[in-house]
């Protein structure tokens, strides 16, 4: 199975482009990513705000491969693929990387790409041990104080060791919970006008 573009935006001549990636745990018994499932539609309004903010951006969403976080495949080479299929697309744009949960990770670790000009970061699970190279990069962690399931003092680690070596904000989501459903058009809206800031600016 191949990862797939979503579009969400494509202006005709744009200026840049911008990469809305989803999260999902793994499950045994379900580990093909589904377009109906929760983790990806969550993320469809983010996507939509972001495309009405930044409107020169070909703005897309991701579907992964797989569920999770594969060993043997991880969405980073998803992000790695769909960037590719951008430069193939539209030349030698600036991206914007926004990601949800694992899609949080996957942005922040593939943010060294050469086309990746920022980072945005919602509630990322990530693990301690996670060393982004973002130099060069405008990145923002945007976590909910709430979130149960990507604890958010593993996320300010990783966020304060990419920031010795990068331009990296960290801001808090007072009783933001994991599926962004509370103040869900906080996340979306500080989503959007960080890319807009950065690819605009």
């Amino acid at each position: 199975m191949q990862p797939r573009l979503i579009p969400v935006r494509e202006p005709d001549r744009p200026t840049a482009a911008v990469l809305v990636l989803h999260g999902g745990a793994s499950r045994p018994d379900s580990p093909v990513v589904s377009p109906t499932q929760l983790s990806v539609l969550r993320m469809k309004p983010v996507a939509r705000r972001v495309a009405r903010r930044v409107r020169g951006a070909a703005t897309y969403r991701l579907l992964n491969t797989h569920r999770g976080w594969d060993p043997h495949r991880t969405p980073v080479e998803d992000v790695r693929w769909a960037l590719g299929e951008l430069r193939e697309r539209w030349g030698d744009l600036p991206v914007a990387l926004v990601g949800h949960s694992l899609g949080g990770r996957a942005a922040l670790l593939a943010g060294s790409a050469p086309a990746v000009r920022c980072v945005v970061a919602l509630n990322p699970w990530v693990l301690v041990e996670d060393r982004p190279d973002l130099r060069g990069r405008r990145v923002l962690v945007l976590h909910g104080d709430q979130d149960r399931i990507a604890p958010i003092a593993r996320a300010r680690a990783v966020a304060d060791r990419a920031a010795r070596t990068g331009d990296v904000s960290f801001e808090v989501v007072e009783g933001g919970k994991h599926a962004m459903l509370r103040h869900g058009a906080r996340f979306e809206r500080r989503a959007a006008e960080f890319v807009a800031d950065c690819l605009d600016g």
